[in-house]
C-alpha cells in the first residue's frame, strides 16, 4: 500500500512539473512580445483554471489543463495575441466543464475575458448532440459571437488546431468528423483571417488522418526529392543573392515547398502523378525596406532585377501589392523560368507583409500599443463581418444551406471590379454581372434586366473577370427569376435571391389559399384538413402548401372534378387513368419498402466508434449512393441516414465533406473485407497521340489483367490525337492501379484518368 502510495505521489509530482513547466514556457513566450505586460492576470488565469479542471484527464491520459495552456499557447506563440486573449484561452471549457458560470468569471476576470469565455462556451454547447446540423448551427452560433468580439473566432481556431495535433487519441468515426469538420470549416475562416500558417497546419492534419496512406506516401515522395529540390534552389537563388546584394538589400531568401495536402488536391484535380506537379518548390524574397513608405516600390525593383536574370512569365505577374487580399495579404508573385527548364514562382515581399502573410489580421494588433484592443481601421475585415451579419438576418430555413452560402465566400479567390465612376470593389472570383449588382444593392440586383462590361451588352450570367468595368441595367418591371439562383456565386446574391423567391412563395400561397376558400363557399362547402388532403392526393402534390401555390400560379385550376372528388360523387364507370396513378404509387412503394428490409439497421445501442465491415456477404445490406462511388479499396466511411440505414461514401466525396461538417455524429469508419468475388464499375479515360497498332495494345494489357472485363470501349482519332474510354468491371483500387501502370508503359498514351 505504502508503495503505491509512493508511485502515485512520484506520478502526481511528475505531473505537476509537466503543467508548470508548460505554464512558464507560455509566461517566457508572452514576455518576449510587444504586449503590455500583465502576468499577474495570466497567472491568476492559470490558477483558477488548473483548480477548476483538478483531476480531469484528457482522453492520451494527460491533465486536462495542458489542453488551456496548449491553446493560450497558440494564441500567444502563433497568433500575436495579448493578455485578454491568453486569460480567456486558459479558461475557455471553465464554464462548459465546471460548476463555475459566466458571472464568476466576470466577478473575477472583468467584462471582457467573461464576455469570451461565454462566446467560446455557445460555440462548444451540444456539438456532438442528435440534433440535425448541429455543427452548422454552431457555426452560426461562432460568426454570431464574432460580430461582437473577432477574438472568439480565434481563440476558437487554437483550440481546433490543438485538437487535429491530438487527434491521434479519438476513435476512426470521431477522427474523421472533426477532420472533415476542420477542413469544411476552420481550414477556410483561417484562410479568410489570413493566417496562412495556421490553415496549412489544418489541411495537412484533416488530409492525415481521413487518408493516412495517401499522406505517407507524399511525405515519403517529399522527402525522396528533397535533395534535388535543395540543389534546384541553390543554383537558381544564387544569380538572385547577387543582384540582390548589388542592390544593398537587407534580405533572406526562403523555400516553400507546397505542402501534402496541396500537392493531393492538384493530383485529384488535375489528374497527375506526384512527378507531374511542377510548383512543389517556390521561393520566398523578404527583405527589409529601406524607407517604409518605399516598400511598393521595391518590391517592383526587385522583379525588374530577378527578371534580368531569368525570363518571366508575362501571364503569371500576380500584384498584391497595391491591391492587397481581402485577407489582408500583400506580395508581388512572379513566374520566372529556370536554367532547368522549370517554371518556378518567386513571391517578392517586405519583412512587414510577410508577418501578415503568416499571422494575418492578428499581426496587426501586435503592433498596437497596450492591451490587445481590436483595431477599428481593419476595414476588410469589418466588411466580411457586415456580409455575414447580412446573411444571419435573413437566416436561410435549412442549416446546411447557411454553411454553403458562408463558404461561397470564405473560399473565393478574389477579382478587382470597377463602377462606372471608377471605384474598386472586391469580388470572389467566378462572380456574374448579377452578382456585381446585388453587391451593390439588393434593389438594383431584384430589379437588373443586364449590364455592360467595358460598354458592351451583357446578359445577367456573364462571368465578370478583374479590371472589367461594369455599369448595372435595371428597370421596374422586371422581377427576381427562380433561374437567378443558377448562375450567382456570391453569399450574399444567393441568399438576397432566395428571401425574395420565399416571399413571393407565400404571396402566392395566400393568393392559393383564397382562391380555395372561395371555390369552397361557392360549392356550400367548408374548408378543412380532410378536404385540402383529398386534393392533394387528386392533384399528386405531397403538402398542403405546394397545393396553395399550385393554385396561386394557377398551374391548378379547379373545377367540376375537384368537387366529385371531395365529395366522393365519382362516376363508377371502368377505371381512369388518374384513379390507377395513385395506386400503381402505392403498390411501388410497397415493393420498395419490402426490398428496403435487406438493408442493415442500425438499433439503439449500436457502437458507433467500432468501424463497420463490408464483405462479399453484407454488401447489399448498405446503400451506395451515386456521388462518389466507392470501390473496395477506397478510403470509406460509413453515414447514417434518417432511416437508421448506412450509407457508404468515400472520405473525399464533396457529399461525404457537407456530411461530416453537418452530421458528425453520424459518420462511422468503414473498411473492406472482400475477396475479390463481386464485380465494381470503373471508367478510366485515355488521350494520347494516334498510332498504327494502339488500339491492339491497349485490350492487350486489359485482357492480360485476369481480374478484369472489358463492358465497353468508347474511341475516336481526331487530327492525329486519340480520346478513348474505357468502361470495365473491376474486383477493387488495386485492379485499377495494375492497368493504369500497364497502360502508361505504352508508347503515345499521353493521359490516363480514372474518372471515379
Amino acid at each position: 500500500m505504502e508503495e503505491q502510495n509512493n508511485t502515485d505521489s512520484i506520478r502526481e509530482a511528475a505531473e505537476e512539473k509537466l503543467v508548470n513547466d508548460a505554464f512558464q514556457h507560455l509566461l517566457d513566450c508572452y514576455l518576449n512580445t510587444r504586449h503590455r505586460k500583465k502576468v499577474d492576470l495570466i497567472t491568476k488565469a492559470f490558477n483558477f483554471a488548473k483548480q477548476a479542471h483538478k483531476g480531469v484527464r484528457r482522453l492520451s491520459g494527460e491533465p486536462y489543463i495542458m489542453h488551456p495552456i496548449a491553446v493560450a499557447q497558440i494564441a500567444c506563440s502563433e497568433m500575436g495575441l495579448g493578455s485578454t486573449s491568453i486569460s480567456a484561452a486558459l479558461l475557455h471549457d471553465v464554464v462548459e466543464d465546471t460548476d463555475y458560470t459566466v458571472e464568476d468569471i466576470e466577478n473575477i476576470f472583468g467584462h471582457k475575458i467573461a464576455q469570451i469565455v461565454d462566446g467560446l462556451t455557445k460555440i462548444s454547447g451540444g456539438i456532438f448532440g442528435e440534433q440535425a446540423s448541429a455543427q452548422a448551427e454552431n457555426f452560426k452560433k461562432l460568426l454570431l459571437t464574432m460580430s461582437d468580439d473577432i477574438r472568439v473566432i480565434l481563440i476558437k481556431i487554437c483550440d481546433r488546431l490543438h485538437n487535429m495535433r491530438t487527434l491521434d487519441s479519438q476513435p476512426a468515426n470521431k477522427q474523421y468528423k472533426i477532420a472533415g469538420e476542420t477542413l469544411y470549416i476552420y481550414a477556410p475562416l483561417a484562410n479568410r483571417l489570413g493566417l496562412n500558417k495556421i490553415k496549412t497546419e489544418l489541411e495537412n492534419l484533416s488530409f492525415k488522418f481521413e487518408h493516412p496512406d495517401a499522406y505517407k506516401a507524399i511525405e515519403d515522395q517529399l522527402a525522396d526529392t528533397q535533395a534535388s529540390r535543395e540543389t534546384l534552389f541553390a543554383e537558381f537563388t544564387a544569380p538572385i543573392r547577387a543582384a540582390l546584394d548589388k542592390m544593398g538589400l537587407e534580405y533572406e531568401i526562403k523555400a516553400r515547398v507546397k505542402s501534402p495536402y496541396s500537392i493531393w488536391n492538384k493530383m485529384q484535380n488535375k489528374h497527375v502523378t506526384f512527378d507531374q506537379i511542377y510548383d512543389i518548390l517556390a521561393v520566398r524574397i523578404i527583405f527589409k525596406p529601406k524607407k517604409r513608405e518605399e516598400e511598393v516600390n521595391e518590391c517592383f525593383n526587385i522583379y525588374v532585377a530577378i527578371s534580368q536574370i531569368y525570363k518571366s512569365h508575362p501571364d503569371r505577374l500576380r500584384d498584391w501589392v497595391n491591391h492587397p487580399k481581402a485577407n489582408g495579404y500583400q506580395a508581388l508573385h512572379v513566374t520566372l523560368m529556370s536554367k532547368q527548364g522549370r517554371w518556378i514562382e518567386v513571391q517578392i515581399r517586405s519583412d512587414r507583409m510577410d508577418e501578415i502573410a503568416e499571422q494575418g489580421f492578428a499581426a496587426h494588433w501586435k503592433y498596437k500599443e497596450g492591451e490587445d484592443e481590436i483595431a477599428e481601421d481593419d476595414g476588410e475585415l469589418n466588411n466580411w463581418l457586415r456580409t455575414i451579419k447580412e446573411i444571419l438576418d435573413d437566416p436561410q430555413p435549412d442549416a446546411m444551406d447557411f454553411l454553403d452560402a458562408i463558404k461561397l465566400n470564405l473560399f473565393a479567390s478574389e477579382i478587382f471590379v470597377f463602377t462606372p465612376k471608377g471605384e474598386i470593389k472586391t469580388m470572389p472570383a467566378g462572380c456574374t454581372a448579377l452578382d456585381f449588382a446585388f453587391q451593390i444593392h439588393t434593389f438594383l440586383g431584384s430589379h437588373c434586366i443586364g449590364a455592360k462590361v467595358n460598354h458592351k451588352l451583357v446578359p445577367l450570367s456573364h462571368k465578370l473577370q478583374s479590371g472589367d468595368q461594369v455599369e448595372i441595367l435595371t428597370s421596374n418591371s422586371q422581377h427576381v427569376q427562380k433561374s437567378w439562383i443558377n448562375f450567382v456565386s456570391t453569399a450574399k446574391a444567393k441568399s438576397k435571391i432566395q428571401a425574395i423567391l420565399r416571399r413571393d412563395a407565400k404571396e402566392t400561397q395566400k393568393k392559393g389559399e383564397e382562391i380555395l376558400n372561395n371555390f369552397l363557399q361557392k360549392h356550400s362547402l367548408e374548408p378543412g384538413s380532410s378536404i385540402i388532403d383529398k386534393l392533394c392526393d387528386f392533384h399528386e402534390v405531397q403538402k398542403p402548401d405546394m397545393l396553395f401555390k399550385a393554385l396561386g400560379d394557377k398551374t391548378i385550376i379547379l373545377g367540376d372534378k375537384d368537387i366529385d372528388e371531395i365529395t366522393g360523387k365519382k362516376k363508377k364507370q371502368g377505371p381512369s387513368w388518374r384513379k390507377f396513378v395513385p395506386f400503381v404509387g402505392r403498390d411501388k412503394k410497397k415493393g420498395g419498402d419490402e426490398k428496403k428490409k435487406n438493408y442493415f439497421i442500425v438499433k439503439e445501442g449500436f457502437n458507433r466508434k467500432k468501424p463497420i465491415y463490408i464483405t462479399d456477404e453484407n454488401i447489399s445490406q448498405f446503400i451506395f449512393p451515386s456521388c462518389c462511388h466507392p470501390i473496395p479499396g477506397d478510403d470509406a466511411l460509413g453515414f447514417i441516414d434518417g432511416m437508421n440505414h448506412i450509407e457508404i461514401h468515400k472520405r473525399s466525396c464533396p457529399v461525404a465533406a457537407k456530411l461530416k461538417a453537418g452530421f458528425g455524429n453520424r459518420i462511422l469508419d468503414a473498411k473492406w473485407d472482400m475477396h475479390k468475388q463481386l464485380f465494381f464499375d470503373a471508367t478510366i479515360e485515355l488521350k494520347g497521340i494516334d498510332r498504327i497498332g494502339m488500339l491492339n495494345e491497349v485490350t492487350q494489357v486489359i485482357s492480360e489483367e485476369l481480374n478484369v472485363n472489358i463492358h465497353k470501349v468508347t474511341l475516336s482519332c481526331e487530327e492525329g490525337i486519340f480520346d478513348g474510354s474505357l468502361e470495365l468491371r473491376i474486383h477493387d483500387r488495386d485492379d485499377v492501379k495494375n492497368i493504369i501502370s500497364k497502360l502508361k508503359k505504352i508508347e503515345g498514351l499521353q493521359e490516363i484518368i480514372q474518372v471515379v
